[in-house]
């Protein structure tokens, strides 16, 4: 655009130096006259080529009125006239976080919310979002390239501290978390897509409970794992005295099977297998034979 004032401007020049006697204009006329042109069609020819970088599009607008045609990624021929304003429509994210630098706000950014028991919750999350294309001509007239803090952000906060108040501190914390993040999805999903942007993803990235509501989860997690330690104990115990109980009633079964079917026959028979084992043992050299119903007598020589 710049060049085309300048080439408009030396031409008027060259068309004035025709009715002038300054010696400086008439010796400057043709370089006027065909710099100015040359000006002029370069200005018009760069201001009708527009570049868009991959990832974006670009917004038209003509005397402050926004164009509803959307100029894709590449090299595209505009109206030297217009004004060329390009829209990221990449993945975007934008954090809020309690520790300081990590957001997208300097210091503590985090979400303070009051959960159904009055308590104090803190969230740290990050918001993956992206530009509508064909809805980049309506960001840009009703909200501007700056929807980062005009949409995103107060959106976000709000929906997040609205549906927060249905859950308590320990279940935000920990059974209804999924339940939670279900919700403030739906509904911020639903308000971005009003506004031209698509929600892709939110990252609960921290729930910060209040000191008293930790210490009380720690305490009874604490109780829990001890339950589970004496649970264990307990079967282990009972486990041991039901195998002595197993283990002294064989003894007994088998002292009463003795005590019923052994007979002096029998005692005599079991007697006579041990001398003979006995007697072939390498430490055993003499054997001496007692009187009627007695056992021999092993005599070691060693």
């Amino acid at each position: 655009m710049t060049l085309i004032v300048i080439g408009i401007l030396a031409l008027i020049l060259a068309v004035v130096s025709n009715s002038s006697n300054d010696p400086v204009l008439i010796k400057a006329r043709p370089f006027l006259r065909y710099g100015g042109a040359l000006l002029l069609v370069v200005g018009v020819v760069s201001s009708s080529i527009k570049q868009i970088d991959a990832g974006e599009v670009g917004v038209q607008t003509l005397f402050g009125k926004v164009q509803s045609q959307v100029l894709g990624s590449g090299l595209n021929i505009v109206d030297p006239l217009v004004e060329v304003h390009p829209f990221v429509i990449k993945t975007q994210n934008y954090t809020m976080s309690a520790i300081r630098d990590e957001g997208d706000k300097v210091g503590d950014d985090a979400i303070r919310v009051l959960s159904s028991d009055g308590l104090e919750v803190i969230i740290d999350l990050t918001v993956l979002y992206r530009v509508l294309p064909d809805q980049a001509p309506n960001i840009y007239r009703e909200i501007g390239e700056d929807y980062k803090n005009v949409v995103v952000r107060p959106i976000t906060r709000t929906k997040i501290r609205d549906n927060a108040v249905y859950y308590d501190a320990v279940s935000l914390y920990s059974t209804k978390r999924t339940e939670f993040y279900s919700r403030i999805f739906k509904d911020i999903e639903s308000d971005f897509k009003k506004r031209g942007l698509f929600l892709e993803q939110i990252l609960i990235r921290n729930i910060n409970l209040p000191t008293s509501v930790k210490a009380s989860i720690e305490s009874k997690i604490n109780a829990e794992q001890e339950a589970q330690k004496m649970q264990f104990v307990l079967q282990k115990e009972s486990q041991e005295a039901e195998r002595k109980r197993i283990e002294a009633q064989g003894i007994a079964d088998y002292q009463r099977i003795i005590a019923t079917n052994l007979t002096d026959k029998q005692l005599q028979y079991e007697q006579i297998k041990a001398n003979l084992a006995l007697a072939s043992s390498s430490n055993a050299k003499v054997i001496v034979i007692g009187g009627s119903g007695k056992m021999p007598l092993m005599i070691d020589t060693k």
